[in-house]
């Protein structure tokens, strides 16, 4: 990370030359512009950029969509105002002589933080949460497949027939992992040297699926190392060999980039801290079924789980999203809680000091600020209303008759969150209802699409 001083020497010393300049769309993806390290340097303590404003309301095909009221082309696509949170600013260590900074977005007329916003989205909760006498921390464990072709190579065979980095299921296995080691090692190091503190790599279940995982952290700063983290990954290094593109390799975080292999999570854990004392507010003597905890966290978990199907788009925000949700997949079907057990949609783990709840149900394709906004909106509204959770799930989860299953598709999600009266008291209407429309835009532009799976069934048989 880099304060003033540190900054201004480096740019001096011609170690950094460049400052990318960078907000996250709805769907993640980091967008923004390069400037002239100097140029950042002599408008420090008064810089601010721009973008279009049509840049919140894209797809994942960069092309605008209409229906949305924020942007449009009545309104004829405009600004809107690059907020730097100079604090933020850190060496690209995966990239040559380069800072990144990153920023929210503002209204061009107003100045005032666009609501629709992802990163402002997850603020007004944290704001929401002091307010309540908490602050929260959380850590997102990422899962990802590695191929042994470069994104061009994918592009152009059409994303068929990859080499997965790895031959057979290397869930902890440490000679399977050591073969993508290069990789693995440069991002943690590069993450390292960028200001996000690194915890550790390994294995997963599916061919060529890994997870890398950075140190709990507050949740908006766990946020904003989520979406670098992804960015050290996928970037193009052209002056860091040691990364994935120069490797001739390519990442994914789909959530289910192959229908036979396990699916790639991104688990939540979190957790309160108590304003005044700064411990974790899930501690403490009261008893939950074995569970020696605090009524905040009961709370806490109650609201959790009753509100996760109002907000399941965050948590799963792509017609692929859906694809996880499948019987002994590692990815949960139902709402059930249990203390350590990978078949529930939310697991306890820890005690005491170190007491937290995770959430399995999202997957590698969430939005973090959007998926950890609605976590923590959802279990501060059990803690204000005393919702208390379903009894704990004991065994197979995935075959435990009465619990409440996850939404199945992205159609019924949006609908969901778009009826909620949850969410809409949590975010505002206008939130709700340009991230309702969003979602309903993909499905829309599914049900458009010819699959090869039609093709092939349907092609010569019908």
């Amino acid at each position: 990370m880099l304060n003033y001083d540190e900054f201004k020497r480096a740019v001096e010393a011609e170690e950094l030359d460049t400052v990318i300049v960078a907000f996250t769309d709805l769907t993640g993806r980091q967008l923004g512009k390069r400037y002239d390290a100097e140029y950042v340097l002599d408008h420090y303590h008064d810089f601010e950029s721009h973008a279009c404003d049509y840049l919140l309301t894209i797809g994942v095909d960069m092309n605008p969509l209409d229906g949305f009221k924020a942007a449009n082309w009545q309104r004829g696509y405009g600004d809107f105002h690059l907020v730097p949170r100079m604090g933020s600013l850190r060496h690209a260590a995966w990239l040559d002589r380069t800072a990144y900074l990153v920023c929210d977005v503002a209204d061009r007329d107003t100045h005032q933080l666009l609501t629709h916003a992802p990163r402002t989205v997850l603020s007004k909760q944290v704001e929401q949460a002091q307010k309540d006498g908490f602050g929260a921390l959380c850590a997102s464990e990422l899962e990802y497949f590695i191929y042994n072709d470069t994104y061009e190579t994918a592009f152009k065979k059409g994303y068929k027939n990859l080499q997965t980095a790895g031959w057979y299921s290397e869930d902890y296995h440490i000679l399977q992992g050591t073969r993508t080691e290069d990789l693995q090692k440069a991002v943690r190091y590069y993450l390292k040297k960028s200001g996000i503190p690194v915890e550790s790599s390994k294995g997963e279940f599916g061919r060529g699926q890994h997870e890398l995982n950075v140190a709990y952290s507050d949740i908006l700063t766990m946020a904003d190392n989520h979406v670098l983290y992804k960015q050290c990954f996928k970037a193009w290094p052209s002056l860091a060999p040691e990364v994935a593109e120069a490797q001739g390799k390519s990442v994914t975080f789909m959530a289910k980039p192959h229908h036979d292999e396990a699916g790639s999570s991104c688990h939540i854990h979190l957790n309160l801290t108590s304003a005044e004392t700064g411990k974790n507010a899930f501690a403490g003597d009261k008893d939950l079924q074995g569970i020696k905890c605090s009524d905040t966290f009961r709370h806490f978990l109650g609201g959790w789980i009753k509100y996760t199907p109002e907000i399941m788009p965050f948590l799963a925000p792509t017609i692929n999203s859906y694809k996880r949700y499948q019987t002994a997949s590692w990815a949960p079907t139902s709402l059930a809680w249990s203390p350590d057990n990978r078949t529930a949609g939310f697991r306890i783990v820890g005690s005491g000091k170190s007491l937290r709840i995770e959430c399995r149900i999202p997957g590698a394709d969430v939005n973090p600020y959007l998926a950890f906004a609605g976590s923590l909106a959802a279990g501060l509204e059990g803690v204000r209303k005393g919702i208390e959770p379903p009894p704990m799930m004991s065994g197979d989860a995935y075959r435990a008759p009465s619990t409440t299953k996850v939404p199945v598709t992205l159609n019924e999600a949006a609908h969901a969150l778009e009826e909620s009266k949850f969410a809409r008291q949590a975010f505002g209407d206008d939130v709700v209802d340009h991230y309702a429309h969003y979602y309903k835009k993909e499905v829309e532009a599914f049900r458009k699409s010819v699959t090869d799976w039609e093709k092939q069934r349907y092609f010569e048989q019908i």
